[in-house]
């Protein structure tokens, strides 16, 4: 997110993995985690940037309008949730790809906000290995994957979002409950929702994927 000065320029804040940005009065007592603390000349409200894991940050950039944005986050692609979301265009950067698409669909340049949690569970929608190179799917089932991206991230936000232990929060420290519907992600040897086929856990950039071995077969079309 970015706030415009009367400068003209903007204060950039990534949230990285927990990071939050709370409205607080001067005399509070300071968050442990508190990273960041903006004070103002008319008010007695601050604005503290607060962060756990410390990947996240504020910095000043220049914008060129309003409309573009600042010049160091035009690189970051629209998310399926945005109104300037092109599905055409995005399938057609997709297709253009070699990687397996579950990296494609997180790679931030091809299309934003798709996470490693909604990942799997957009691609478990889709019937699509996670594994499969994003140039050899059909730009119909890339839509489709898109689409169920959408669906997955209004359903997760509708509850609050996924929250694993108490890094995950709202601004007032409530938890999101979309976990309880999760149908790949963390289900590692639990029944397939769909067909009943335990889940499996694979390695993957560092990180998990979970899929159905029998939905989510390699060259399932």
């Amino acid at each position: 997110m970015w706030f415009s000065l009367d400068s003209g320029a903007v204060v950039i804040v990534h949230l990285g993995m927990s990071g939050q940005v709370l409205v607080h009065q001067g005399n509070d007592q300071p968050n442990p985690h508190l990273r960041i603390r903006v004070s103002f000349t008319d008010s007695r409200d601050e604005l503290w940037f607060v962060d756990q894991r410390t990947f996240g940050g504020m910095f000043v950039d220049e914008a060129r309008s309003p409309v573009t944005g600042p010049d160091s986050l035009r690189h970051i692609a629209a998310d399926p949730l945005s109104p300037d979301f092109d599905l055409r265009a995005t399938v057609r950067r997709m297709r253009a790809k070699n990687s397996p698409v579950k990296a494609v669909i997180l790679d931030q340049t091809v299309v934003s906000g798709i996470g490693n949690i909604y990942a799997d569970e957009s691609l478990w929608r889709a019937r699509l290995h996670w594994q499969r190179p994003a140039s050899g799917i059909p730009s119909g089932r890339l839509r489709e994957l898109l689409e169920h991206s959408r669906e997955v991230m209004t359903e997760a936000l509708a509850q609050g979002g996924t929250s694993f232990d108490s890094l995950y929060v709202n601004v007032n420290g409530s938890s999101g409950y979309f976990s309880r519907s999760l149908a790949a992600y963390g289900r590692e040897g639990e029944p397939c929702l769909r067909c009943g086929t335990p889940l499996v856990r694979e390695q993957f950039a560092n990180r998990s994927s979970f899929r159905c071995p029998r939905c989510q077969r390699a060259a399932r079309r």
